[in-house]
């Protein structure tokens, strides 16, 4: 997808700045890429064509997906400042309580993020407001694992 698209769907970009950091792929998705997965889509849909973990249930609800991420160490927690030894993720959802989106903060503080089907970015914490993600409904962190921003699994 060319910046031009990318900047449609995310007006905020343009403003904040971003980079694009790999090329867009249908290999994984942003839930996946959160949790640094490269390799696998996630997504609790009912028909199991993409991966979910097999003790949470398969609902697209706020409390499935944080338990989804319990299950890999993260916990919910305050704010999305930077906190030196742990990274975190912010989960989006709609105007009705749906999550939409997942975003992983850097090790630099920044935040990145897969768009769908389209190219992972990294950009700043708040560019997703107001768009078709929704906003941010928890905030979740877990000890940082040596160098996660590259992580595949």
């Amino acid at each position: 997808m060319s910046k031009e698209e990318i900047e449609g769907l995310l007006p905020n970009l343009v403003n904040t700045g971003y980079t694009i950091i790999s090329p867009d792929t249908v290999e994984y998705n942003c839930i996946a890429w959160a949790v640094g997965d490269t390799k696998t889509w996630w997504w609790p849909d009912p028909f199991h064509q993409y991966y979910w973990p097999s003790e949470i249930p398969r609902n697209e609800s706020l409390e499935a997906f944080i338990k989804a991420f319990e299950i890999l160490d993260y916990a919910i927690c305050q704010d999305a400042e930077y906190e030196e030894g742990f990274e975190k993720i912010a989960i989006y959802v709609d105007a009705n309580g749906k999550p939409t989106h997942a975003s992983r903060q850097l090790s630099s503080g920044r935040w990145t993020s897969k768009l769908g089907r389209l190219e992972d970015i990294e950009h700043d914490f708040d560019v997703f407001f107001g768009s078709q993600y929704g906003s941010v409904a928890v905030i979740m962190k877990r000890p940082r694992e040596g160098n996660v921003d590259s992580k595949t699994t």
